[in-house]
């Protein structure tokens, strides 16, 4: 008999962005994850990023999807070993999607580095708990929003 309760886990797969068609499903993730984690933002600020998602951020970035049961579960986005974008499905956090895309980045694109914003504890403790250590910070994020952002080195890397 066992001695403690077995923890279902679903299987990840983590694999390249199909592009454009696939654009809408992640822009649901964000939203999901974004709702769950990034409360700080002003709602004119939110809808201004999703709005440029698809148009701005996705191309501009290497797309890795994390599926589950065949669907979008989470996705990261990596440009010249920086690690400029994950996102969990709030109702798939704490399932292991996060860690499987951060190895997957490091492992598989070089990164080894990633801004978060100051105000997303969780996402700080995150990274530092996967070897990321604070190297800067900056007061605005990359659009001059006033959100402060971390900017993280993985241990053992230069931080120029």
């Amino acid at each position: 008999m066992p001695t403690r309760k077995e923890i279902a886990v679903p299987a990840v797969h983590i694999r390249p962005s199909a592009g454009a068609a696939e654009y809408p499903a992640l822009v649901e993730v964000w939203r999901s994850a974004v709702d769950a984690t990034h409360r700080f933002l002003a709602p004119a600020d939110r809808d201004a990023i999703e709005a440029a998602l698809a148009s701005h951020y996705f191309p501009g970035v290497l797309l890795s999807v994390a599926e589950v049961d065949g669907r979008p579960a989470g996705f990261s986005g990596v440009l010249d070993g920086t690690l400029e974008m994950l996102f969990v499905d709030a109702a798939r956090r704490g399932s292991g999607i996060g860690t499987a895309l951060v190895a997957h980045a490091i492992e598989e694109h070089g990164v080894t580095a990633v801004d978060v914003n100051e105000q997303n504890i969780e996402a700080a403790a995150f990274y530092a708990h996967y070897g990321f250590e604070v190297v800067g910070r900056s007061e605005t994020d990359d659009a001059g929003r006033p959100y402060p952002v971390l900017h993280l080195k993985l241990g053992g890397f230069d931080a120029s």
